[in-house]
């Protein structure tokens, strides 16, 4: 396994069947060429994923929609023009050049246009879509640099072949909104940083209601998990957490919201975009120094960027 920063040798990494870890502005996706069955039976066997489990498959530009999808509603359409590159994957009917192994058998697939300038990059060189769940061992904490990716997948990966393409630190930190797009209306499968408000705005259509039997990455009930055991609370519920000290727990909240007690501060950030790029590696860190617990004040708001944070932090919780 190379570290590199070299996208020529990430695409020809890729066509030659190895795997490529790279920078989304979300998180670092572990990719193999969508139409090389063997490459992503790879993916699958490296993170220990289950083949049930589908992938998402990044795509360069909203034009190549049609060759992966057909049949899309025509709000799905609206939503792809309007916020496309960016952290949103649409669950579509998939087309004839999608296969089992990319969907888990599924009639549909996820489509996303990341916006981060290398996978972009990446994608336009390499001339057709990139299979790519996170970067890092399933159920875990997903990466948000190159280094984690090292950290997780570094005895799995081929040091002979397979790449990480370095893209530095990325900008969002959480996974993306999922939003399956099979009817008339849109329904959330997982939160992220674009919000229902603006699913709603976008459409003119109220979002619904999940879809259970639709399978979608990252909505198990226990997923996000470090090996610490995370406890989540409100800020006036803090007088009640007692007994740690900064040798046994860590603690993640806002700047505003002092820390409770003896406990190692793990992350202060500034505002929910802060949140949202220092979650995961403040939940890295907290393994890394060997804590049994990360108390963790989610940020206030029930919609976008707030919402996924929560979300991650239950899944995580629920371990």
């Amino acid at each position: 396994m190379t570290i590199t920063d070299s996208v020529d040798a990430a695409v020809a990494g890729l066509l030659a069947g190895a795997l490529v870890a790279f920078a989304t502005e979300t998180v670092y996706g572990l990719g193999a060429l969508a139409t090389d069955t063997s490459a992503v039976a790879r993916v699958f066997e490296v993170k220990g994923r289950p083949t049930g489990h589908p992938l998402i498959v990044h795509l360069s530009d909203r034009g190549q929609l049609d060759r992966w999808s057909r049949d899309c509603p025509a709000w799905a359409l609206a939503l792809a023009e309007s916020l496309w590159p960016g952290p949103l994957t649409l669950v579509v009917p998939r087309s004839s050049l999608v296969s089992d192994a990319l969907t888990g058998g599924q009639a549909t697939v996820g489509l996303r246009v990341p916006s981060h300038p290398m996978a972009l990059d990446l994608l336009r060189t390499l001339g057709t879509a990139v299979a790519a769940p996170s970067a890092n061992r399933f159920g875990g904490v997903s990466p948000t640099t190159a280094q984690h990716v090292v950290d997780d997948l570094g005895p799995y990966l081929d040091p002979a072949r397979d790449l990480v393409l370095d893209g530095g630190p990325c900008d969002v930190g959480v996974e993306s909104t999922i939003v399956l797009a099979i009817d008339d209306v849109p329904r959330l499968l997982r939160p992220g940083a674009i919000s229902e408000q603006a699913i709603a705005d976008i459409t003119g259509r109220a979002v619904g209601v999940a879809d259970s039997s639709v399978r979608a990455p990252g909505t198990l009930p226990s997923h996000y998990s470090p090996h610490a055991t995370v406890i989540l609370c409100t800020a006036n519920e803090l007088a009640g957490v007692t007994g740690f000290t900064p040798e046994t727990a860590g603690f993640i909240a806002e700047a505003h919201i002092a820390t409770p007690g003896s406990m190692r501060r793990l992350a202060s950030p500034v505002g929910v975009e802060a949140y949202g790029r220092e979650l995961y590696a403040a939940l890295r860190a907290a393994d890394r120094v060997g804590l049994s617990h990360v108390v963790a004040v989610p940020p206030e708001g029930s919609d976008g960027l707030s919402a996924a944070i929560r979300d991650r932090l239950i899944r995580a919780a629920a371990d």
